[in-house]
């Protein structure tokens, strides 16, 4: 949403946007072992899928490969796009959106809790624990739908490779 606002230095207007603030989401999958669900440290305090804020310069690939290795202590690799979640009371801190991607961890026997997760699991897809907050409930319903064939997976973009993840970046040319 645009807005005039007055610089209160030098008395010029300005434009002012309050646009949705760019998350990434993973649904770290093992077939068995199950899901990957943190509880969270902070609020809003309940169960979720791992994931976090897209710095600025980071495109939503790195993002989700740093917060994974930050909130789980698993090196993950993406395995797809599940989708985009938008809608606005999806955080009850602000207006977010989510890039929801899936992902196969490297690494299974290394998960951990750290950053902003108190405790990391997996649990099967029928026994997961509660609440799941944000929209995580929905996230998974997708990827249960994903799983029995009823939803596919978008690509990410070929370009990004998790070397050049871990740096921010996701290969020449891919920025706009």
């Amino acid at each position: 949403m645009k807005r005039q606002v007055i610089c209160p230095h030098c008395g010029e207007p300005y434009s002012s946007y309050k646009n949705p603030t760019p998350t990434a989401d993973v649904v770290i999958y093992s077939p068995d072992r199950g899901v990957v669900i943190i509880r969270r440290a902070n609020e809003p305090v309940g169960f979720a899928l791992p994931g976090g804020f897209i710095e600025e310069g980071e495109c939503a690939e790195a993002a989700a490969v740093r917060e994974m290795r930050e909130e789980t202590g698993l090196d993950v690799e993406l395995t797809g796009l599940l989708g985009v979640y938008s809608r606005p009371d999806r955080d009850p801190r602000q207006h977010t959106l989510t890039v929801a991607f899936t992902g196969r961890p490297h690494n299974p026997e290394a998960l951990c809790a750290g950053d902003d997760a108190a405790h990391a699991a997996y649990y099967p897809l029928d026994a997961l624990p509660q609440p799941l907050v944000f929209d995580h409930a929905q996230i998974l319903a997708d990827f249960r739908a994903m799983l029995a064939g009823k939803r596919t997976l978008a690509g990410i973009q070929p370009s990004f490779d998790a070397v050049a993840g871990a740096a921010g970046t996701c290969g020449e040319g891919t920025h706009s």
